[in-house]
């Protein structure tokens, strides 16, 4: 069977990516229990942390799924990939899962993209444009983990004293839609998987992010089989 063309592709590409990734932004985290199944849609900000959490501690939760999640703090991140971790749940993605959703997914005992005809979307956030090798490495295991700590504001003890009028600085937890985006899209010939780095120089149009080659998200360690 001839498969797509390119061109034809990327028209259908833009399409989905102006109907799915042009959603507004979300309200604080619902969560919505579904029979074995915990959805959680909306900003990770914290408010929905310990219900969350005594959610997957009721040992009733087997799959954790995210639902147009369009970030939040590292902190929250850091909170519910914990209690994710601690409990073994799978996680999965339905429609789309921004920076702290992300990282939160990625602490599932396996983690996969949702069945359907949605695009599905999830935005890895970056410092800078990883490299080839980064990439292999970088969302792997506990590697994942680590990542947090370039959007996590630190202290250093040993820095030199600033003034006590100067205002603290504090480094955001995110760059809005500046990261690594995985993309499967629903086709006539099965789905197609794509993976771009967005600077956030694109706004809303993601069609507008740079296609990265030979970045499979199973390879990668982004899906799971």
């Amino acid at each position: 069977m001839k498969p797509p063309s390119f061109s034809g592709w990327v028209l259908s590409l833009a399409s989905c990516f102006a109907c799915v990734f042009a959603a507004p932004i979300a309200s604080a985290a619902e969560l919505d229990l579904q029979g074995s199944r915990l959805v959680v849609s909306g900003m990770l900000d914290g408010t929905a942390i310990k219900e969350f959490t005594d959610q997957l501690g009721s040992g009733t939760v087997h799959t954790v799924v995210f639902e147009d999640s369009f970030g939040g703090t590292a902190e929250a991140a850091g909170a519910y990939a914990d209690a994710i971790r601690a409990s073994g749940v799978q996680t999965e993605i339905r429609g789309q899962c921004m920076a702290a959703c992300a990282y939160a997914f990625l602490a599932g005992k396996t983690h996969r993209f949702g069945y359907g005809l949605q695009v599905n979307g999830i935005l890895l956030p970056v410092a800078s444009r990883p490299t080839a090798a980064e990439l292999a490495i970088r969302w792997r295991g506990e590697e994942a983990h680590k990542t947090l700590a370039d959007f996590t504001p630190t202290t250093n003890s040993a820095a030199k004293p600033v003034e006590a009028s100067a205002p603290p600085v504090v480094k955001d937890n995110w760059q809005p839609d500046h990261g690594v985006l995985f993309t499967a899209s629903p086709t006539l010939f099965g789905r197609i998987y794509n993976t771009y780095y967005c600077d956030g120089t694109q706004g809303r149009d993601f069609s507008k992010c740079e296609r990265l080659a030979d970045a499979d998200p199973y390879k990668l360690g982004v899906l799971t089989p």
